[in-house]
């Protein structure tokens, strides 16, 4: 098996994906984030306010941030227009949450390390708006749910 992003000589490349045909690409990243009893008795209606502001809706607009961001992380992602980025926060039980990221694009490569950067973002905003309450927070399982649009189709949930 050899390496998309490694060259005849070994070195690092990007791959070319300049033969490769416009689709509409879409990619769902999940994670799962261990908040504590403490942290999640402060929610109220599903948010949680700190000194920093509400904590949700400043993680979702971090994780849109990092999405839109991935090709300047990850040194072998294209940078891409992205069409959308949806991303949900739940409360799942009374010590953790779970973070979902969808991102669409019309292009020729995927989406996966967009959906994927979009959920750690997120998770790690959470983290720092909460971490006075408690550093006893973990994010955890990480992971691709779902790829669209490529020549290989992935459902994971």
């Amino acid at each position: 098996m050899s390496f998309s992003h490694i060259n005849k000589k070994g070195n690092p490349k990007m791959v070319n994906v300049s033969d490769k045909k416009v689709t509409k690409r879409t990619a769902i990243a999940r994670g799962t984030m261990f908040l504590g009893r403490e942290v999640v008795s402060h929610f109220s209606n599903d948010e949680l306010m700190t000194k920093k502001g509400p904590v949700f809706q400043t993680a979702i607009i971090a994780g849109i941030q990092g999405v839109k961001k991935t090709s300047e992380l990850i040194p072998m992602c294209h940078p891409l227009l992205i069409s959308g980025v949806d991303i949900d926060i739940s409360i799942v039980d009374e010590e953790s949450v779970e973070v979902e990221c969808k991102v669409t694009i019309e292009g020729k490569t995927g989406v996966e390390m967009e959906a994927l950067t979009g959920v750690n973002i997120a998770c790690l905003t959470i983290y720092d708006m909460c971490k006075s309450i408690s550093q006893e927070m973990v994010i955890k399982e990480v992971k691709l749910i779902e790829k669209t649009g490529g020549k290989s189709e992935i459902k994971n949930d």
